[in-house]
């Protein structure tokens, strides 16, 4: 009882605290660190010492894992010139700029500053990311910065295994420099590895429970090997991360993708939350042992804060030369604006890897008390100074959130290739199958509908969202009517009518019917009007329909909406309007579906949004936005 009390309290205290910030509009990281810094004193606390192990072996790898497994391949390969730079370069940097300054300044030698600037160089991105979640920044910079924090720890430790080698007297430049290569290459060989041994497995497990089952053990399958061989378990435990996360909807069963999502969301909230505290709770023990140290509390913080101001202005100098550069020198296809490398210059919070880290350092280094107290300060001024200034930063540079209509429209494009192609795979099955071929019309009609209502129902998100379409409408009297089943399905369960395990079937589809309702009205609840809605570059179509139509645009026909709608009395929900003619029409969520209509008539391919706002074109054709 004496171990279960305080991690009862500790995990109670780190959800209640994340969903207390998540509704007052605050940093979740923040906040945690000051409560637990402020508990730390309290007589009732006992002190609290996390070993290093425990970080590095027990919360390191599933929070890296739970990031990998979300983490886009693509956007990797996109942007890798981007992560290298970050989270090689820049840490390798910043450790030589700490060290320096720290060499200078403290009484210790070049290897225990060295070993001091690789414990606070890597950046930590649970916080970086929260932050950057909560203010609303562009998807990009923060694919970006998560892609560096995958890479930027396993930088970091081998700079402090490194320089703790050169402490104990074992230190070469060359085994310096094969070390290195070693922990990426075996990191990378391993994670592959791993990924095929996981991917083997799962391909032959059609239990979702036990997917999950082995999912929860995967980060240690790749961190343990490669630890083992003196290898980067982060790196094994990333490259094998975001392997599977593109594979899975290969191998997996959707039951299985599902739950593992779920619990690895859980995971991921629970642990890079406790982190936080646990850096809190730890407060009052490091400044103790400062304070009895050889340099005293006041020499330390005078230390401390050379260090963090050092920290603080080598990344954001480091990110805007590079991007000035790389636009100069044009090496960098893809480069980051200037004002989009003034926010990722500031979005360098430290976290639980620098504290771990510092505990890392042996015994015998010189006031070691000291190096773990810098880098507690600087952990928690980073996390403060840049946490609560990264919005005022990204607003002074103009940077906003993607616009969910933008996400809306892109839903739309992929909704109808996926719906079409549905549609083709369902004509292909009936025309081919022989016991499919009397399949009754109202069933096929049925799925069309479905289909179409699906499609629709990004389509309807746009334009004026003061209205009701039929998909919300279904939503509101669907949700009523999953209310109503499952009171009755309870009503007969309580009355002992029917055995529980088909109540409980029955529950689950109810339940998963109504979760796929509140995640769409969730996700749909960000839609706002701001500034004209066009088409995102990345996602414009390029066929000759869009390029001529962008060149000549008719005038419209009617500005009192829908014709074919206003000649049949109809009412509409969103209108279309012809760039070839001009003819104006409804969306296929309305009742008439006359811009539809209008192409399937006259073979006019393009028709452009005539809702205010809007300036977002669609090929009928090629089933492109433009």
């Amino acid at each position: 009882m004496h171990i279960a009390l305080p991690i009862f309290l500790l995990v109670a205290t780190t959800i209640s605290v994340s969903v207390l910030a998540r509704r007052v509009g605050l940093s979740a990281p923040l906040l945690l660190v000051a409560i637990g810094a402020v508990a730390s004193y309290l007589p009732q606390v006992p002190e609290v010492h996390v070993d290093s192990e425990v970080i590095l072996l027990g919360f390191l790898p599933p929070l890296l894992y739970a990031t990998a497994i979300r983490t886009s391949i693509i956007d990797l390969k996109r942007d890798v010139f981007q992560i290298v730079q970050l989270s090689i370069l820049l840490v390798l940097v910043t450790a030589f700029a700490v060290g320096l300054v720290s060499w200078w300044l403290m009484p210790v030698g070049f290897a225990a500053a060295m070993a001091l600037g690789g414990v606070v160089a890597p950046p930590d991105a649970v916080a970086a990311t929260a932050v950057a979640r909560r203010i609303g920044l562009p998807r990009r910079l923060v694919a970006i910065l998560e892609g560096e924090s995958l890479f930027n720890d396993a930088t970091a430790l081998v700079t402090v295994g490194t320089a703790v080698s050169a402490l104990t007297g074992s230190f070469s430049a060359s085994r310096a420099g094969l070390a290195f290569v070693i922990a990426a290459l075996g990191g990378i060989v391993i994670g592959v590895i791993a990924f095929y041994v996981i991917e083997f497995v799962q391909k032959h497990i059609r239990d979702a429970v036990t997917s999950v089952a082995i999912s929860i053990i995967t980060p240690w399958v790749a961190y343990l090997p490669a630890e083992a061989i003196k290898a980067s378990g982060v790196i094994a435990v990333v490259v094998t991360g975001v392997l599977l996360g593109f594979k899975a909807p290969y191998y997996n069963t959707a039951q299985a993708r599902v739950a593992s999502r779920m619990n690895w969301n859980s995971i991921q909230f629970l642990l890079e939350n406790m982190v936080f505290l646990l850096i809190g709770l730890q407060v009052s023990m490091i400044i103790d042992q400062v304070q009895t140290s050889d340099l005293g509390l006041e020499r330390t913080s005078l230390y401390a804060v050379a260090v963090l101001v050092t920290v603080m202005l080598v990344r954001p100098m480091f990110i805007i030369a590079a991007t000035w550069l790389g636009k100069v020198s044009r090496w960098d296809s893809r480069p980051l604006s200037l004002r989009e490398g003034a926010v990722a210059g500031w979005a360098g919070m430290r976290g639980v890897v620098t504290l771990a880290a510092a505990f890392l350092l042996p015994p015998e280094t010189p006031h070691r008390e000291s190096l773990v107290f810098i880098a507690l300060v600087v952990t928690i001024g980073t996390l403060v100074i840049q946490g609560f200034t990264l919005g005022r930063v990204a607003n002074l540079m103009k940077l906003r959130a993607p616009d969910p209509r933008e996400d809306a429209l892109a839903r739309a494009q992929v909704m109808q290739a996926s719906v079409d192609a549905g549609e083709a795979a369902m004509r292909k099955a009936l025309a081919d199958d022989p016991e499919l071929a009397d399949t009754p019309e109202a069933i096929i009609k049925s799925l069309q509908k479905q289909g179409m209502r699906r499609a629709n129902l990004q389509w309807e998100l746009l334009g004026n969202n003061d209205t009701m379409g039929p998909t919300q409408q279904y939503r509101i009297l669907r949700q009523k009517m999953i209310d109503a089943e499952r009171e009755k399905a309870l009503e007969m369960r309580n009355e002992g009518r029917v055995d529980h395990e088909v109540i409980d079937s029955i529950m689950m589809q109810l339940d998963i019917e109504e979760s796929m309702i509140v995640t769409a009205e969730e996700r749909d609840a960000g839609l706002r009007d701001a500034g004209p809605l066009l088409t995102p570059e990345v996602r414009q179509g390029g066929c000759e329909h869009l390029e001529k139509a962008a060149r000549d645009d008719a005038s419209p026909q009617s500005h009192d909406g829908c014709q074919g709608c206003l000649e049949e009395g109809r009412t509409w929900l969103h209108l279309r309007m012809c760039t070839e003619c001009g003819y104006v029409g409804c969306c296929d969520s309305s009742a008439g579906q006359h811009a539809t209509k209008h192409f399937r008539a006259t073979g006019h391919p393009v028709m452009r949004s005539f809702e205010a706002g809007e300036e977002w074109r669609w090929c009928f054709v090629d089933n492109l936005p433009g």
